[in-house]
């Protein structure tokens, strides 16, 4: 794992510039750095190494290919890179240096070109490739998007680099918010690709290649390029795309429950396998739900030794799952380690969110995601986990739940459904808390009249399942976006939940979650808090050979009787007893509602006074402020609306 960033353009032969590039994201490889530049071409790379394959300085880069063509900055991991070696030694003498991934990399390039090397890649990387021949950069990025990589225009110069804080040690730098992004976050709780918080700097899609000319410097463009269009100097151009693997498992599914589970299980221990392969200790985190233990099982497992598990607690046991978590590594006779923290180490994490994720980003489990990556640092330097679980398996209540709400209420015409929700919607949501207080069941939750509000919102406005998500994720769907000046979201971070073939709503959804939530929320999350300790994390369910058997899993089979993730939860009990997991769903979660209204509460009255969000002038003091104080009077459930827009306020006062 490492941090990469370079220049494209006449500031290329700044070599201060680029060391303190480096230097800005030092965090990310620690061990070493390196800095080439070919200022004739107007081409240079900055890197910082940490070392997980060939510890030794023969895996330093920026590297070059054997034949001298190609200069390589990767940050990532092949773990397929040794039969990739036998390949090519079989087509070819290669005198290796070394035995780093890396060099693999570079000569595999060398051998087929970028794209068809790709292909042949099973890992997780952000990298950027200068072809001394065509004097072109090639900007690359995993399938799923594990591995962050910004790029854009700054004072004449194009950039790229892992993080934004090194783009704006660019001394021309002047780009500002886009505001775009800012209403995004308020919706989204995060900032989706291709945006990013500042103007003319982009996101590269997931599964993407960016070719770019020393001419596309001299173009920028306020724009966002994207996969099949073109920008002067600029093509980007897909390699891999999950919603094709989605359509083609539409067309050939799992015939039986057994063959999804055998097929699964086979492809998920072999993503294992390779993924725990490492010139340094490798463990694994386990938060005690079902996605980290099918991972963590299959490693044990499969592992000759005892396997290292790390988990955190907290106070309240409402947001701890370290029990579950530590019954389970018992079972299974991992070499567990658990920690317990408090309120103050958790709210300790805040001041340091806007350094560590660079730019606003508001789910809140960034914190707790934060406190088990330094936990685990401490003894090893590789933790796998089970993010992508929920996306690929169906583990969100919204994909049942948002389903059926849609399937109801479209076959009422839109007068009817515009009427019905506009008398229901006009009920504040403490009037139906205090109607059902008496009633038993899972409706007695505090966010339940705020549910209501955003189905009655659903009832009024939606006229597709994209709008029905929409209402449903977006925090401030019935009052409007506080973000100033008010307007539609951008064309590019609506929700596309299409499909050139007929499948069911839940079906869409998971495509949409796994092609955009799960990059710019969720590996967003994991990748900058593990990063910041410079720990490295690994997803196994996130291998495209395990994504393909997931593809072919129909939704009957993985959402079944009211429950998600049948398929792996099968997976699971084949090593563990189902009665262990007999539980509802938690989220890796803090109470941060709860910290707003107390602790907190003073720095968040700061951050949001209306005298310091018109100063500022992204956020409408007019719509936020009432919110806030619906939150803090317990009338409405807030904790993520409010997140958000603190986050940002955070962030931009960081700056």
């Amino acid at each position: 794992m490492c941090g990469l960033a370079g220049i494209l353009g006449t500031g290329a032969g700044d070599g201060r510039l680029l060391s303190a590039m480096a230097a800005s994201i030092a965090h990310r490889g620690p061990d070493d750095e390196g800095v080439w530049a070919d200022p004739t071409a107007g081409i240079g790379f900055a890197h910082r190494r940490l070392a997980i394959v060939d510890l030794s300085p023969k895996g330093r880069q920026p590297m070059h290919s054997s034949n001298g063509r190609f200069t390589l900055a990767y940050n990532g991991e092949i773990y397929n890179h040794l039969a990739l070696r036998k390949r090519l030694d079989a087509e070819r003498r290669i005198a290796w240096r070394g035995h780093s991934d890396t060099e693999t990399l570079v000569e595999a390039i060398a051998a087929w070109g970028l794209r068809a090397a790709l292909e042949q890649c099973v890992g997780m990387f952000a990298l950027a490739v200068w072809d001394h021949g065509k004097r072109r950069l090639m900007l690359a990025r995993d399938r799923f998007g594990e591995k962050p990589l910004y790029y854009g225009w700054v004072g004449g110069d194009f950039l790229f680099a892992s993080e934004l804080k090194a783009i704006r040690l660019h001394p021309r730098f002047k780009n500002g918010v886009d505001r775009r992004a800012v209403r995004l976050l308020a919706a989204r709780a995060y900032i989706p690709t291709p945006f990013s918080i500042h103007e003319r700097i982009f996101k590269l899609e997931p599964g993407c290649i960016l070719s770019a000319t020393p001419d596309a410097a001299r173009h920028p463009t306020d724009s966002p390029p994207t996969a099949g269009t073109a920008t002067p100097g600029v093509t980007i151009d897909r390699y891999w795309s999950y919603r094709d693997q989605v359509i083609a498992g539409l067309s050939s599914p799992f015939g039986s429950e057994a063959e999804a589970v055998d097929r699964l299980e086979a492809s998920l221990a072999d993503a294992i396998a390779g993924q725990s392969v490492a010139d340094v200790t490798v463990g694994a985190f386990l938060s005690g739900g079902i996605d980290s233990s099918v991972i963590a099982a299959l490693y044990q497992v499969h592992s000759p030794g005892r396997v290292r598990t790390y988990t955190i607690g907290f106070e309240e046991s409402a947001f701890d799952e370290s029990p579950y978590a530590e019954r389970f590594a018992s079972h299974l006779g991992t070499c567990h380690h658990d920690r317990r923290v408090s309120i103050t180490d958790a709210q300790a994490v805040i001041p340091l969110l806007p350094a560590i994720y660079d730019e606003p980003f508001a789910d809140s489990s960034q914190i707790p995601t934060y406190l088990v990556s330094r936990f685990a640092r401490e003894q090893v330097m590789v933790a796998l986990s089970g993010d992508g679980g929920d996306e690929l398996f169906g583990g969100y209540n919204r994909y049942l739940t948002t389903a059926r709400l849609w399937s109801a209420i479209k076959r009422w015409p839109r007068p009817l459904r515009a009427a019905a929700g506009g008398a229901m919607g006009t009920i504040p949501p403490a009037v139906w808390r205090m109607i059902l207080a008496a009633i038993p069941g899972p409706e007695r939750q505090a966010h339940f009249g705020t549910r209501l509000q955003q189905m009655f919102q659903a009832l009024r406005t939606a006229r597709n399942l994209e709008d029905v998500v929409a209402t449903f994720l977006d925090e401030w769907t019935d009052s409007g976006s506080p973000v100033l000046p008010f307007g539609p979201l951008p064309r590019e971070g609506a929700f596309d939940l299409s499909l050139p073939v007929s499948a069911p709503d839940a079906t869409c959804m998971m495509l949409n979650d796994s092609t955009s939530y799960l990059p710019d929320d969720i590996l967003c999350k994991v990748d900058r808090a593990a990063m910041a300790v410079s720990l490295e994390t690994r997803v196994p369910f996130l291998d495209h050979r395990v994504a393909t058997m997931a593809a072919r899993i129909p939704i009957g089979m993985n959402i079944e009787g009211g429950t998600g993730k049948q398929v792996l939860r099968k997976l699971l009990y084949r090593h563990v007893p189902e009665a262990m997991f007999d539980r509802p769903k938690a989220g890796f979660a803090v109470p941060v509602g709860e910290w707003l209204r107390g602790d907190l509460r003073d720095w968040a009255e700061d951050l949001l006074a209306p005298a310091n969000l018109a100063a500022a002038g992204y956020f409408d003091p007019a719509v936020v402020g009432p919110r806030w104080a619906d939150h803090l009077s317990g009338r409405r459930e807030s904790t993520q609306a409010i997140w958000s827009v603190l986050m940002f306020q955070a962030w931009l006062r960081a700056q």
